[in-house]
């Protein structure tokens, strides 16, 4: 594949780019074919893998944190509602967000199914000056111990996952939460194939797992709001 992406131009915005211009068009057939066509781009505008990492990092989190990029609002929304200083994201995959509350002074651990980015995430938390833990887990099975962390943070994980993982995952990330769990959604008429979804969320799914988890748990409170996309907030 020949492209003319910059340097400059490297960063977590590409997943818009390719989606409109090689999944829409029927160029890329499924998630395999796009990760691969993502990590080649990133792996050829700059020399060196980790040189090339670093850049698509760096240009990642400006734009997140100075609201350029597309997720920005998520992320901000996702930071306002920490709680305590300590968090356990699931399926964090780049990391983007557990950098963003390292660097705002929360001991953060980072989660995700796959150890190589884990890796990855591992190695340029430590030049970008953002020191977190990483962990690679099944989001349903976290070896963490009960109680571990005052939040934990499930952002646009569920619509990866079959209904009852998806559910099984809150209930480990409610098990893990002292105070607060906080899990995020992007709401599609059709789930996405090319970035792994596999089912799709509205206001009344939500409202549905609320329902299911205030009826199993007289002690949690749960509120279900929209804003670039869906949220649902569980307290105890």
């Amino acid at each position: 594949m020949v492209h003319d992406i910059a340097p400059d131009e490297l960063s977590d915005g590409l997943t818009a780019l390719l989606t409109e211009q090689l999944d829409d068009t029927g160029v890329l057939r499924g998630q395999p074919e796009f990760e691969l066509v993502f990590t080649g781009i990133v792996r050829t505008t700059v020399n060196g893998s980790m040189a090339a990492w670093l850049k698509f990092y760096r240009n990642s989190l400006d734009e997140l944190e100075h609201g350029r990029a597309a997720f920005a609002p998520i992320h901000e929304r996702a930071q306002s509602l920490v709680a305590g200083s300590r968090l356990v994201d699931l399926g964090s995959c780049f990391g983007f967000f557990p950098l963003r509350t390292a660097a705002n002074g929360i001991d953060t651990v980072a989660t995700d199914l796959s150890g190589p980015t884990m890796q990855l995430l591992s190695r340029v938390s430590r030049p970008l000056g953002r020191q977190l833990d990483t962990l690679c887990c099944d989001a349903r099975r976290v070896p963490l111990p009960d109680d571990d962390a005052d939040t934990v943070t499930v952002l646009h994980l569920l619509e990866h996952l079959q209904p009852d993982d998806a559910y099984a995952v809150i209930r480990e990330a409610l098990r893990i939460a002292r105070r607060r769990v906080v899990v995020a959604v992007p709401f599609e008429e059709v789930p996405r194939a090319c970035h792994g979804h596999v089912q799709s969320f509205d206001v009344q799914a939500l409202l549905g797992i609320a329902n299911r988890l205030r009826d199993e748990d007289a002690g949690l409170s749960a509120s279900v709001g929209e804003y670039h996309g869906g949220w649902l907030v569980l307290d105890r």
